[in-house]
């Protein structure tokens, strides 16, 4: 059980159009004016979708976050982009800086900040 938390820390939150395919708790791009969409692999991501409903997502854009992080087991900065399934990846190629303070391999996530 980890007893540091940094839920909430520094998040900023917009609210975006989206179509039926955007999930809560997936990382999203903006894929159009005011609009998001689910991130495709390799992909730079604008945030996570924290909320989804008719038609609308709450994005947080900035601060600390969990996300989906399969095979991430390093701190520090890590280069990450979207994975295809709503979480992320690493990637050393294309992936942005990402500073990643906290990761549980049993879970397969990683606390990011954004």
């Amino acid at each position: 059980m980890k007893s540091i938390s940094y839920e909430g820390v520094g998040q900023m939150m917009a609210t975006f159009q989206c179509g039926e395919t955007v999930k809560m708790g997936q990382v999203v791009k903006v894929s159009n004016d005011s609009t998001v969409a689910p991130c495709a692999a390799g992909e730079r991501i604008a945030g996570m979708a924290v909320v989804v409903r008719d038609g609308f997502a709450s994005v947080q854009l900035s601060g600390f976050i969990a996300v989906k992080a399969a095979g991430v087991s390093t701190t520090g900065w890590v280069k990450l982009s979207a994975d295809g399934s709503g979480g992320m990846k690493a990637d050393e190629g294309a992936g942005t800086p990402y500073l990643v303070v906290q990761t549980d391999a049993d879970a397969q996530t990683a606390v990011i900040l954004l």
